[in-house]
């Protein structure tokens, strides 16, 4: 008799019903604190955002990305249309991504208004999402430690810090709509999980297919309506933001990234059959499955909240830009509340499992995962915070600082990556070589160039703008600025 009592409970414990898929209701778990997890997300919060301010300070931008973000984020604050003039004269950014949850930030801008603000931001979105890992794992886990350490293990983690150096992107919000979606989905609570997953299709245009995945797996845990409908509206907000949404904000009146499947990088036409096979015998795609897993245990696998990976993977396997493929740049941030809430889930599944070394390892997975993500924190960007040469001034950035300064406030200027994000907070910036059409009043050079070393200034001044003539106001071994005359 108590046997059949306790064999019923840890049934329970894992379906939610006896003999019925499902969930454990969430009124009857332990509830967990906050306070803990919040002083967590304070300290990572502080983590992420110094060594971004320290990354832009210092002029060690990795890519355009934060310029195009600040610029589009101050024509919402300033109650215009997000046109993007890094991208092109008068380019609507919605007709590249459709990401108007960017929106969002500002009013945070008017605060402060800076590209500084995005990555304060985006620092704060991320570490929130601690607080939803390090709860849901206490409460479902039962052990308050299990919830620090594995939150701890999704702050430090190899996706978070690969996106935190690669400055602002707006897959930022949706890394805690998918914190919060997999623990409503983890504690039954079905109409919770359509509400936090539905706003992801405001995120990024790919992520209506996320958002389907999370009806599939609604329909796998037994509501197959809300699931299927759920589901369709996925689908349907893809198929609506690339093929109509998109194409109609856009110049050329289409959604430009299906070349990164159809093309390779030398602009050549591949086959389906050749993405494919390209696709599934490609080490570094592989290698990032393996990483992805292997910071779980394996164990994510156990869990049906795996499946919410596939629509990211399945997009980066297929295209053919290698900066998709492997461990870098922000592409696997909104992977990390997936995989490890999915391990969670695993554990709890495992406890009731026949095989005993299958029990006696969900016992352990999760110190070992803590283990393993600060083994791996030692090798990944935030690792630089311990060194002191990451926070000295050196020659170049204090000559960049003196580019910056050498433009007047208002002015329209055309840069290249180096001072964009630098100069979109009170000027009209263009980016070298996509200006056509505009004659800006002032051009600044980073002398070593994007692509290669400029060694005369006016001379590719004349060449970028043949209709104006330009003279150099300041210069410095590294910078070069001049001025419309």
């Amino acid at each position: 008799m108590v046997l059949d009592v306790q064999n019923r409970s840890a049934e329970e414990a894992v379906t939610g019903t006896p003999g019925a898929p499902g969930t454990e209701p969430a009124e009857a778990l332990p509830p967990a604190p906050l306070r803990p997890y919040v002083i967590l997300a304070v300290v990572l919060t502080g983590l992420y955002f110094l060594y971004s301010w320290v990354q832009y300070t210092h002029f060690r931008t990795p890519s355009w990305d934060l310029g195009i973000f600040g610029q589009s984020v101050r024509a919402y604050a300033e109650f215009r249309a997000p046109v993007v003039d890094i991208k092109g004269p008068g380019f609507h950014i919605l007709g590249d991504h459709f990401s108007p949850v960017t929106a969002l930030l500002a009013p945070l801008y008017w605060v402060w208004s800076s590209p500084v603000s995005l990555l304060f931001a985006q620092a704060a979105l991320f570490a929130s999402g601690a607080v939803v890992v390090g709860r849901t794992t206490q409460q479902i886990l039962g052990s308050r430690a299990a919830g620090i350490g594995l939150a701890l293990a999704y702050g430090l983690s190899w996706g978070l810090q690969e996106a935190v150096k690669s400055d602002f992107h707006e897959i930022a919000f949706a890394v805690p709509l998918l914190a919060l979606t997999c623990r409503a989905l983890l504690l039954g609570r079905w109409t919770a999980a359509v509400a936090w997953s539905a706003p992801l299709v405001l995120v990024k245009e790919d992520m209506g297919l996320t958002v389907a995945m999370v009806g599939a797996v609604l329909f796998l845990k037994g509501q197959k309506k809300l699931g299927a409908a759920l589901a369709g509206f996925g689908v349907a907000a893809f198929a609506l933001t690339v093929l109509v949404l998109i194409p109609a904000a856009s110049r050329v009146g289409e959604y430009d990234y299906w070349s990164k499947i159809e093309k390779t990088g030398q602009g050549t036409e591949t086959s389906f059959v050749q993405v494919i096979g390209d696709a599934l015998t490609s080490g570094e795609r592989w290698e990032m499955v393996v990483f992805l897993l292997g910071i779980t245990g394996f164990l994510a696998l156990r869990s049906p909240l795996i499946l919410l990976v596939l629509p990211t993977l399945g997009w980066r396997f297929l295209s053919q830009d290698p900066n998709h493929w492997g461990m870098h740049w922000h592409y696997s941030a909104i992977l990390m509340p997936v995989v490890f809430l999915a391990l969670v889930d695993g554990v709890r599944a495992v406890r009731t499992s026949p095989r005993a070394w299958l029990v006696s390892y969900g016992k352990v997975v999760v110190p070992v995962a803590t283990a393993v993500a600060l083994v791996l924190a030692a090798n990944l960007p935030l690792r630089e915070l311990t060194k002191p040469e990451t926070y000295r001034t050196d020659v170049r950035a204090e000559q960049a600082r003196d580019a910056v300064a050498a433009v007047p406030k208002g002015a329209s200027v055309e840069t290249d990556v180096s001072l964009l994000a630098h100069l979109t907070a009170d000027h009209r910036v263009y980016w070298v070589g996509t200006a056509k059409g505009a004659t800006p009043d002032y051009l600044a050079f980073d002398l070593r160039g994007w692509s290669q070393q400029i060694t005369d200034p006016e001379q590719l001044a004349s060449q970028l703008h043949p209709e104006a003539r330009y003279e150099i106001t300041h210069r410095s071994d590294g910078f070069a600025v001049l001025k419309r005359v």
